[in-house]
């Protein structure tokens, strides 16, 4: 498939198909607050390192987020153990401030559903790794959310994280894009995301009953979420891989 792939600093004008690209997030994933909070401004604050493919029609079939932020600054230094949410906050938080950023954290990459399995997201990844080069950066971070660990939802992230092949490379599908495009696993982000809600929210989002107190295992989610009927809600902690890429 042949792709022309842009940012939307150089073409404004496809925002819209961008953003509203269709996706095959599970519903509840949608659902954190941080994420509701700071990732559709990335869009628009941060159109440089938002990268989005054509497909030879002009349809958006990928697109690629990532932000930039300071690691190093005061306080910092570690990949945070709240990764995901934690490095949305610190991102936004570095713009507001115009603390001037050393790193690039990858978000997302979404690939449309119906050219899903044709290597798309290696290709974005590498437009990322493209992207922050040509912004000045060295490196590129990334709090991988593993593609296969839903099938896997009781297994700890630690042994999953580092679980390899015969070859070397990781078992995980993701983990393994990451790691041939030149990652390597940093350390874990055992709450990477949060998701919160009530029984009622929680069987809109799954359609599951969750009336019985305990782990409860939901289609697309890393880690069984915790329901707590006697006290009306259920919770998410989602776990993610934290990977370094030299540039």
């Amino acid at each position: 498939m042949e792709l022309k792939v842009s940012s939307l600093a150089e073409r404004p004008e496809m925002v819209q198909p961008v953003v509203g690209m269709a996706n095959s997030w599970p519903e509840f994933v949608t659902q954190d607050l941080v994420g509701d909070a700071h990732y559709g401004r990335i869009a628009t604050d941060l159109p440089g390192y938002v990268l989005f493919a054509e497909d030879e029609r002009g349809e958006v079939v990928a697109h690629a987020y990532s932000v930039p932020f300071a690691l190093a600054a005061e306080d910092r230094g570690e990949l945070p153990a709240r990764g995901w949410d934690q490095v949305l906050v610190w991102a936004f938080e570095d713009l507001r401030r115009g603390v001037r950023p050393d790193t690039v954290s990858a978000i997302a990459i979404v690939v449309a559903p119906q050219v899903q399995g044709r290597g798309l997201s290696a290709r974005m990844l590498s437009a990322m790794r493209d992207n922050a080069r040509a912004h000045g950066f060295t490196e590129v971070v990334a709090p991988v959310r593993p593609s296969a660990k839903h099938l896997e939802p009781h297994t700890p992230i630690e042994e999953y994280a580092h679980r390899v092949r015969a070859d070397g490379l990781p078992h995980d599908p993701w983990l393994r894009v990451h790691a041939r495009a030149g990652a390597t696993v940093e350390r874990v982000a055992p709450a990477s995301m949060t998701v919160s809600g009530s029984l009622e929210q929680w069987r809109g989002w799954t359609g599951l009953p969750f009336d019985t107190r305990g782990d409860v295992e939901v289609p697309g989610a890393l880690v069984p979420v915790r329901c707590e009927p006697e006290r009306g809600y259920a919770v998410y902690v989602e776990p993610n891989v934290w990977m370094r890429h030299r540039l």
